[in-house]
């Protein structure tokens, strides 16, 4: 598969069987009409037939659903994986709509690969900040032990990674056939959108890939709930970088400095060569905007930075102020 976005090809149109709808569950009607999120991986493949040809398979599923869909870019992976993100956003039956065209669309694409040899119970890991996995567990494990009963997939949550600075999600893998792990996903997504800060943490930035920055295909409903509230800009902080570590930070051509900026909403300038923090040899970092961005690209700048040290990669660029 090409990396080039525009090589994709989408697949030979199917007419995958539609599982039948699942049960319908109890969330409040608020949680019904409250725009919420769900992410899950995909390989990079995989990534290339949920965006067909030109966009066109994408849009299709947003126009479908109403929910919109969003991709990392290629080569930005979950931490730890080769796996694209996958984040949808919407109310929450226009994004159960979009996750069910996605993995029925994956689906019939393994089933046109292999045939009749495929095995029915396929996995699916979706992306759950570490603070929400509580509730999806509940007390004693009650709570997931019912999920697991009442849609029969298997469901697992991943322990907390502490090999990534600044990963605050955990993965929960749904095991089972397209309509047992539909059934899971909406009693998951139905626990998790109860609670009123979890349509909010769409807006807390991550560390790693700028999925939220990824690649966008047109407008679908339910997308502007989520952006950024214009907050007040006029807040300031400048921190240091060591010199052998901003060419990393920046990356080549600014495309770094540029997408944490975009993701964040931030703006970023870095001093001249020679102008360092007072007494040492760290360039200045200037971050301005609400404090939410400032401390969103704090940390993705310091994530870099981490990842300079441990590696001890020496990217050295040009730049030009």
């Amino acid at each position: 598969m090409e990396s080039n976005e525009s090589s994709y090809v989408s697949s030979p149109e199917l007419a995958p069987k539609r599982p039948s709808p699942p049960p319908p569950k109890s969330p409040t009607s608020d949680s019904l009409e409250k725009p919420t999120y769900i992410r899950f991986l995909v390989s990079n493949a995989a990534a290339g037939s949920v965006i067909g040809k030109g966009g066109s398979t994408i849009t299709d599923f947003q126009s479908q659903s109403g929910a919109r869909i969003q991709l990392s870019r290629n080569q930005e992976f979950f931490p730890g994986t080769t796996d694209r993100i996958i984040m949808i956003s919407g109310l929450i039956d226009d994004v159960l709509k979009a996750v069910e065209l996605i993995l029925s669309k994956l689906l019939s694409e393994i089933n046109l690969e292999e045939g009749n040899d495929v095995d029915p119970r396929t996995k699916v890991r979706l992306i759950v900040p570490n603070s929400f996995c509580g509730g999806i567990i509940g007390k004693g494990g009650a709570t997931i032990k019912s999920f697991i009963e009442e849609s029969q997939a298997g469901i697992k949550i991943s322990p907390q990674d502490n090999n990534y600075y600044g990963l605050n999600d955990r993965l929960v893998t749904v095991t089972g056939t397209l309509e047992e792990q539909m059934r899971a996903i909406d009693m998951i997504l139905s626990k998790l959108s109860e609670d009123l800060h979890y349509p909010q943490s769409v807006n807390v930035p991550f560390s790693y890939a700028a999925a939220y920055n990824g690649v966008n295909y047109g407008p679908a409903g339910g997308g502007g709930k989520f952006q950024n509230n214009k907050e007040d800009r006029s807040n300031s902080m400048t921190i240091g970088i060591a010199d052998e570590h901003i060419g990393l930070v920046v990356g080549r051509g600014g495309r770094n400095i540029m997408d944490i900026s975009q993701a964040t909403g931030a703006r970023i300038k870095i001093s001249d060569r020679g102008d360092f923090m007072s007494g040492t040899t760290d360039r200045k970092v200037t971050i301005t905007g609400s404090q939410r961005a400032i401390r969103a690209a704090e940390t993705m700048i310091m994530q870099k930075v981490a990842y300079a040290s441990e590696k001890g990669v020496m990217h050295e660029i040009s730049l030009e102020e």
